[in-house]
Formats: C-alpha cells, structure tokens, sequence
C-alpha cells in the first residue's frame, strides 16, 4: 500500500482534481468538504448515502485523490482535516503550543508557498489584465475574516487607477453598490470556509448582473467557485484557534505588484499627487 500523495490535505488534492470528477463524484466531494467527519470516522456506505452516489463512485474519489483505497482517505481526513476545521471555540480549549513562534513560521511559510505556488500563471495574468483595465470597474466583497486581505486589495487598488469600490456596510449600502454593477465590471470576493452569508448572497447578485466574478477561495469546490469566472485556491492553515490570513495576502501583494508594473505610467502621476497631499497634510499639522 503507497502513502496519500505526499501527505498533502486532502482539501488542496480535492481541489486539484475537481476538473475530472464526475457528476457522482462531486456530489461525494461536497459531502466530504461539508463535513469531513463523514469521511473520518464513517464508512463506505454512509459517505455514499450522504452523497447520493454509491460504494464505488466513494472508492474512484479516492483513487482520484491518489490514495489506494477508503481507509488511506479515511485516515488521511482524520489526521490532517479534522482537526484543521474545528472551530476557534474549541481551538482556544487546547493546550497552549510548543515554540509557537517555530510551527507558526512553518505554517505560515506553507501557507505562502502552496497559494503562490500552485497559481496557474495563465490564470494570474488574465486577472492582471482585469484589474488593470482602467475601462471596468472594480467591485470588491470580502467577509470580515478575510476583510484584511480585501481592504489591502481594494485600499492599493485605489493608489493606482480609479474605478475601486470596496462593498462593506449596511444591507442597504451593499444593496446600493451592488446595483451600480454592470456587465463590464470585475467583482473581487475573498472567503474562506465557514462562509458568511452575505458575502454568499453578494457574489450570487454580482455574477447575475453578468459581471466578471474573480475569486480568492479555499478550493474550486467552494460556493464561491460555482460562478467564478477564476478562482484562485487560498492556504489558511493556523497553529492556533483561528485560520491564517498570510496566504491570501501574498496573493493580494502579488496581484498589486503586477497591476502596478502593468500601469506603471499612468500611477506614477497618480502616486505623486497621493504624495504631494500627504506632505501638506503632514506640513499642516506640525504648524
């Protein structure tokens, strides 16, 4: 019996492979992404009634996945998803860590390192392109988790070119952005699992507007994905109670980067009037 493909998590193998499921092994793949206890402490047969689909349908998954059978899947859920997904509340019971500073590195350096590096470059470039584009608007949604890595987004976008909207606030602020969207525009929404549901709601509304939907996710399976016009996989593995944001805001310092190299001409006289205003600003206050 061969190990799970380098023991990697079975969410990022899950993404990986949702281009070659079939219809019944997507249904199996949800099931499993929606409650991985399912899987981890289950059998063939209740993942396959879960699922709707069937004992052999449950046994490609896991072929599909890399893994030899049910039990290599099984035991790999239970090492390195479960306790991947409990919730802060039960997180903040543990014991406190050992060199928490030390697994942190670690796990944030993963984190970075499995975002960027399994980012289609194709893909990357075209959401450039988007975001570069002075003639669309940007729209961005992001959940108060992942609020951190929108605001950095929206915040910078705004530095170089005009056209940036961050959708925030109130039911009716979020309303009143939301119909100003149009066809032409891109919408930016950043969430990872335990998705909220305005956030869910907001990205539904955008993409009916016929907008082009970019998502920054934590696999091609999540909800936000179904409409995504891209969808670019985020790694939030934390050592303590709550997930790690690290991962999403190198894509976001990656992303920056590349429009500002893409509309270096047209944000330098943009940056120096940001400048300019900054230094009179400061120049007032120490009169």
């Amino acid at each position: 019996m061969t190990a799970p493909t380098s023991r990697r998590p079975v969410f990022d193998l899950i993404s990986e492979a949702a281009a070659r499921f079939t219809p019944s092994e997507r249904r199996v793949a949800e099931a499993v992404m929606q409650d991985p206890k399912i899987v981890a402490f289950g059998t063939v047969a209740q993942l396959a009634e879960c699922s709707g689909s069937s004992g052999p349908t449950v046994l490609r998954f896991a072929a599909k996945l890399g893994f030899d059978g049910f039990v290599e899947l099984q035991a790999s859920v239970q090492e390195e998803i479960a306790d991947q997904l409990r919730p802060a509340t039960q997180r903040i019971r543990e014991r406190p860590l050992s060199d928490v500073l030390g697994r942190a590195l670690a796990a944030d350096i993963d984190n970075v390192r499995t975002t960027l590096g399994e980012i289609d470059p194709a893909d990357f470039r075209t959401a450039v392109d988007l975001l570069a584009d002075r003639r669309r608007r940007i729209f961005v949604v992001a959940s108060e988790v992942s609020g951190g890595a929108g605001r950095l987004l929206a915040g910078q976008l705004d530095l170089l070119r005009d056209g940036v909207h961050e959708i925030t606030g109130t039911p009716v602020k979020v309303s009143r952005d939301l119909v100003r969207i149009e066809p032409e525009d891109v919408v930016v929404v950043v969430d990872v699992r335990r998705y909220e549901r305005w956030v869910l709601e907001t990205t539904a509304r955008a993409a009916d507007t016929g907008a082009t939907l970019v998502a920054l996710t934590d696999g091609r399976l999540s909800p936000l994905a179904e409409r995504a016009t891209l969808t670019f996989v985020i790694a939030a593995r934390g050592v303590g109670p709550f997930d790690s944001t690290v991962g999403a805001m190198s894509l976001v310092h990656a992303l920056i980067a590349a429009v500002a190299a893409r509309v270096r001409r047209s944000a330098t006289g943009r940056l120096d009037a940001v400048e300019e205003s900054w230094r009179h600003g400061t120049d007032l206050v120490e009169q």
